[in-house]
């Protein structure tokens, strides 16, 4: 193990900049002795280029890290949507949350539907992160937590339908998508507005 890693800080360093830059600079050293011009100290001359070349190279830059695209992840968090709604397909619930449900993921559905709307949320790391979490978490938490509330409210009847939180729940997650669909709205009225005041001060 000890062997492999001397080894690879041994090409590590052969591959470095400063070992290239040293070895190019006494490569001219050795120019010098052939043409008699570093006399009976060559090596010296040689060796001094090279660590001269060394120090002069510039440091090694370690690749930064690479992260997922946003657009990217849009495509992840559609393909996450899709088993949400599968998953809310078997979920039986009441006509006025059912209803609530139903504008939401529509809602949701549009922001994430390929094209020019995905590519403006893209840019937005807070948008993209809005839809994440409630593909991911917000909505499949809600539904299951109604469901599970709902199992031990028919064993302890005379509690607050947790259909009402249910229903209050996803009016806030509608609220928010909206947020997110006004703000896609206003970035293209604003591009509009800038279109228009560039081709009115291009007029004569």
């Amino acid at each position: 193990m000890a062997t492999s890693r001397a080894g690879a800080r041994a090409l590590r360093w052969l591959e470095s900049r400063k070992n290239l830059t040293g070895s190019a600079c006494g490569l001219a050293g050795v120019a010098l002795t052939l043409t008699g011009a570093a006399g009976p100290y060559w090596p010296v001359v040689v060796a001094g280029l090279y660590g001269a070349g060394a120090l002069i190279a510039p440091p090694e830059r370690p690749a930064p890290p690479e992260f997922a695209d946003p657009s990217a992840r849009l495509a992840e968090i559609r393909v996450d949507f899709g088993r949400l709604r599968e998953y809310l397909d078997g979920v039986e619930l009441p006509p006025a949350a059912a209803g609530r449900l139903t504008e939401l993921t529509d809602l949701l559905a549009a922001l994430l539907d390929p094209g020019w709307i995905t590519e403006l949320l893209a840019q937005d790391p807070e948008a993209v992160h809005a839809l994440s979490r409630a593909v991911r978490q917000d909505v499949p938490e809600a539904v299951d937590t109604y469901v599970r509330t709902r199992w031990w409210t028919r064993l302890a009847p005379g509690q607050e339908p947790p259909e009402r939180h249910l229903e209050r729940q996803l009016t806030l997650l509608h609220e928010e998508a909206e947020r997110l669909a006004a703000a896609v709205r206003e970035t293209e009225a604003r591009r509009q507005e800038s279109h228009t005041r560039y081709l009115e001060d291009r007029s004569p």
